[in-house]
C-alpha cells in the first residue's frame, strides 16, 4: 500500500503561480506512474497531468503549455508546477500513483482557488 499525501495549495489570484508536491511513501515500486488530477465543485474528477518512470509526460490541452509535472524518484516525491492561473483552475487537487499489482493510490487532495 502507498500513501500519497499532497501540499502547497492555496489562494492566488489570476495569472500567478503555484507549485503543488506529493510525498509517497509506503511499499514503492521501482516503476510506477504518478499523475495529477482534480475535481471542480458539481464536475467530474479530471486528469492535470502523468507522468511515467521514462519521464514521459501527458497533459490535456487545457494544461499544456501552463502546467509542468515533475519527480523527484529519490525523495518519491511528484511536484505539479502551475503557471499563468485561471479561475476555471480553481478545484481540489489530488495526486495519483499507480503501479503493477496493485489499484491505484490517491491523496486527500489539497484546494486550490484562483480568485481576485
Amino acid at each position: 500500500q502507498v500513501q500519497l499525501v499532497e501540499s502547497g495549495g492555496g489562494l492566488v489570484q489570476p495569472g500567478e503561480s503555484l507549485r503543488l508536491s506529493c510525498a509517497a511513501s509506503g511499499s514503492i515500486f521501482a516503476i510506477y506512474i504518478a499523475g495529477w488530477y482534480r475535481q471542480a465543485p458539481g464536475k467530474q474528477r479530471e486528469l492535470v497531468a502523468t507522468i511515467d518512470n521514462n519521464g514521459f509526460t501527458n497533459y490535456p490541452n487545457s494544461a499544456k503549455g501552463r502546467f509542468t509535472i515533475s519527480r523527484d524518484n529519490a525523495k518519491n516525491t511528484v511536484y505539479l508546477q502551475m503557471n499563468s492561473l485561471r479561475p476555471e483552475d480553481t478545484a481540489v487537487y489530488y495526486c495519483s500513483h499507480s503501479q503493477a499489482g496493485s489499484p491505484p493510490s490517491w491523496g486527500q487532495g489539497t484546494q486550490v482557488t484562483v480568485s481576485s
